[in-house]
């Protein structure tokens, strides 16, 4: 699987996929817009981060999740 704009290299963040030419996570930038920061806030705090980037890592998020695994899903009551 290949996203434009991912990387995942052993010697980075130990290998999980980051936005290409940071060292951030695509696992932290999903958490941190799933928490409700805007795209806006995220390039805020991230000066390297940049709206391709974010938008890279929804990609991903995306096509991991449409791989053949099932993910169980808990309610929370």
């Amino acid at each position: 699987m290949a996203t434009q704009g991912i990387r995942s290299d052993p010697g980075v963040m130990m290998g999980k996929p980051v936005v290409e030419g940071t060292r951030i996570t695509v696992e932290s930038t999903l958490e941190e817009l799933g928490a409700g920061q805007t795209i806006e806030q995220l390039l805020e705090a991230h000066p390297r981060l940049t709206r391709e980037g974010v938008l890279a890592a929804v990609r991903f998020g995306a096509e991991v999740l449409r791989a053949d695994i099932t993910y169980p899903v808990t309610s929370v009551a």
